[in-house]
């Protein structure tokens, strides 16, 4: 529990995960993904951890870069996209990576590690398949076919867009749709 003055009093503030919670007033706020990373970030500095430090920095500079080109702020869907895309990248560097080079292989699988924890759960292909049903029930459709797939994929990707992996759910959509 950390105290703070302000103007007219003194307020307790509690930091708890990703949210600050001001006990005399009743209000809290969430952290953003750039804090959170900039905080992990300078522990990890502490903890003199450069392999951390290092890919947490990325990820800071490819959020803080995302928010100037758009001139404000992130949402959380936008934050997991920037994240996603430093993982696809990271994957891409490690596959391109010659054999002889372990060294860079290893930092993109420390890199990995560490964008992990910021991701987006992936759902999992059951809730994806229940997904399915919900879209193809709002479309009133009884007997689905393969001429169905457009309209159930129209419907249904805003659903799942950032939480599955589009080619997962078009997988499982065509086994659905027959």
């Amino acid at each position: 529990m950390v105290t703070y003055r302000g103007k007219n009093k003194t307020q307790s503030l509690e930091r708890d995960d990703n949210h600050y919670y001001f006990y005399d007033t009743g209000w809290y706020m969430t952290m953003n993904m750039i804090e959170e990373v900039r905080s992990q970030m300078m522990e990890a500095m502490k903890k003199r951890d450069k392999d951390r430090k290092d890919a947490l920095s990325m990820l800071l500079s490819a959020l803080k870069n995302k928010a100037i080109d758009k001139r404000a702020d992130l949402t959380e869907t936008e934050e997991y996209e920037v994240v996603k895309k430093e993982i696809k990248q990271t994957k891409e560097t490690m596959e391109l990576a010659p054999d002889d080079r372990e060294d860079i292989k290893e930092a993109c699988r420390i890199r990995l590690a560490v964008y992990q924890e910021f991701a987006p759960e992936e759902m999992s292909e059951e809730a994806i398949r229940e997904q399915v049903k919900e879209v193809l029930e709002a479309l009133g459709i009884t007997e689905p076919s393969g001429k169905d797939k457009g309209r159930v994929m129209k419907e249904l990707m805003p659903k799942v867009k950032g939480k599955a992996d589009g080619g997962l759910v078009n997988k499982i959509v065509g086994e659905i749709l027959g």
